[in-house]
């Protein structure tokens, strides 16, 4: 098997040399490279092509969100910074990264598990990151904690929630449980998933999203989020 191959981006070369030391004590991951700045880790992803980039937040000549870009279409990225911003967490989020981890809330064995979780696609969150990205899924579903100190998700976007403003989903019939289900597919999230925050069976969510087709008329996600959002007309319901 090989060994996973981490680029690991932060300004400060403390923190670089003490996760570079965690990080290859560990059977099958290798550093492969280190950078202080965006712009370093561009280069240096593009040279190395790593499996795994860990990135900062904030540094300086390119932050760790505005080398997304370059970094994403590369590796998997991992956000591993002391920046717990709520916008912070999104617009990350939101460029592709596919975790976030903040420095103080995940143990070295955490951290180790996310790094090889990440290669195959489970995004891990700590507790103030997945706080920012469910905060108005909570707010839609009161009484419902959905915290977890691993909660893998995808991209939420903002721009759902202001196109969706004012649309009328009562009529849809849908349960409180199924609008939560509802609401994480609009965020992007796989079954995989929606299992994981809602701590549910897969089996329960595939039949979940089944009502859900049903009652919105829907073939598939795609249809459902454009009827969910309000961006086709939906079904009115009967009786």
């Amino acid at each position: 098997m090989n060994a996973v191959r981490v680029l690991i981006a932060d300004d400060n070369p403390v923190v670089r040399a003490g996760l570079a030391a965690l990080l290859t004590a560990q059977d099958g991951i290798e550093v492969v490279a280190e950078a202080a700045d965006g712009r370093q880790a561009c280069a240096a992803a593009a040279e190395h092509r790593p499996d795994v980039v860990l990135l900062d937040v904030r540094m300086p000549v390119l932050d760790g969100l505005a080398a997304l870009p370059c970094l994403v279409p590369i590796a998997p990225v991992l956000m591993l910074t002391y920046s717990r911003e709520d916008e912070v967490v999104r617009a990350a989020v939101r460029g592709g990264a596919g975790g976030y981890l903040v420095h103080g809330e995940f143990t070295a064995d955490q951290l180790v598990g996310a790094v090889r979780d990440i290669t195959e696609g489970r995004a891990c969150l700590t507790t103030s990151a997945a706080s920012a990205l469910m905060a108005h899924t909570r707010a839609r579903t009161p009484g419902r904690s959905l915290q977890s100190q691993h909660a893998p998700l995808q991209v939420q976007s903002d721009v759902a929630q202001s196109v969706s403003a004012g649309v009328d989903r009562a009529r849809y019939g849908l349960s409180q449980r199924e609008e939560e289900v509802m609401e994480l597919i609009t965020g992007g999230m796989t079954n995989h998933q929606i299992a994981a925050a809602c701590f549910i069976s897969e089996k329960t969510v595939k039949n979940h999203i089944n009502r859900i087709f049903a009652k919105l008329h829907a073939a598939n996600r795609s249809q459902a989020i454009a009827v969910w959002l309000g961006t086709v007309r939906g079904p009115v319901r009967h009786g």
